[in-house]
């Protein structure tokens, strides 16, 4: 009993010698930015309105939103390009008056691929009886093309990284056995006019700048260390 004990001492021995030491690695983080400036936009407006009698309430909401696609489609953008965020009808209760009223809303998100519509399309649709925007994001056409070239950027700056850090001590770095990516868009927030002003603005008048649109990789890439 005593010798097959010393042998599976002398085995587990043998085996643990046999196994190869881990490989040394180098970690890094590499990070690739892409500007360019925004092509696209979307728009979402909304139309509300409030009062006693829900059915009268949402005939007026729909007479409103019907116009509102009426002048979408004169100005020539695809269907495509328009839908409708959601459609809400609320009842609620007035503590002052101690009785109850109707919020009846719909929101409509508009995409523009050309920003020369922009205000146009924007007093257009004061006109026809919008009462709330949304929101403004901007956009571009060339999203994928770009992410693509901060992804060469964020490796490229990660590999010079891991041959600086080997370089001080007199290594090289090999292949890369793994890489993980972190993506992230900062849009440009528009800043625009008041909606009693923009009722008012000639065409020729601008009331949004699109600003620069910044798309940033970064990639944590683990090299091999010679």
């Amino acid at each position: 009993m005593k010798s097959i004990s010393t042998f599976l001492i002398i085995l587990t021995s043998c085996i643990m010698t046999a196994q190869p030491s881990p490989q040394p690695t180098v970690d890094v983080t590499g990070e690739g930015i892409v500007y360019v400036i925004p092509d696209e936009v979307t728009i979402s407006v909304r139309v509300e309105n409030t009062g006693k009698n829900a059915k009268e309430l949402k005939q007026q909401n729909d007479a409103v939103v019907s116009e509102v696609f009426k002048f979408i489609r004169s100005m020539g953008i695809e269907d495509k390009y328009v839908s409708t965020e959601y459609i809400r009808l609320s009842k609620n209760y007035e503590y002052n008056t101690k009785t109850y009223n109707y919020s009846a809303n719909q929101s409509i998100a508009i995409k523009l691929t050309k920003l020369d519509k922009y205000e146009a399309l924007m007093n257009g649709l004061l006109e026809t009886g919008i009462n709330r925007i949304d929101g403004v994001a901007f956009s571009s056409s060339e999203k994928s093309k770009l992410e693509s070239d901060a992804r060469k950027k964020a490796v490229a700056n990660a590999k010079m990284k891991a041959e600086e850090y080997a370089g001080v001590l007199a290594q090289t770095i090999g292949k890369a056995v793994s890489i993980s990516e972190h993506q992230s868009v900062n849009y440009p927030q528009p800043m625009y006019k008041s909606m009693a002003v923009m009722a008012d603005a000639s065409g020729d008048q601008q009331t949004i700048s699109p600003g620069e649109m910044e798309i940033r990789v970064q990639v944590n890439v683990r090299f091999i260390l010679n």
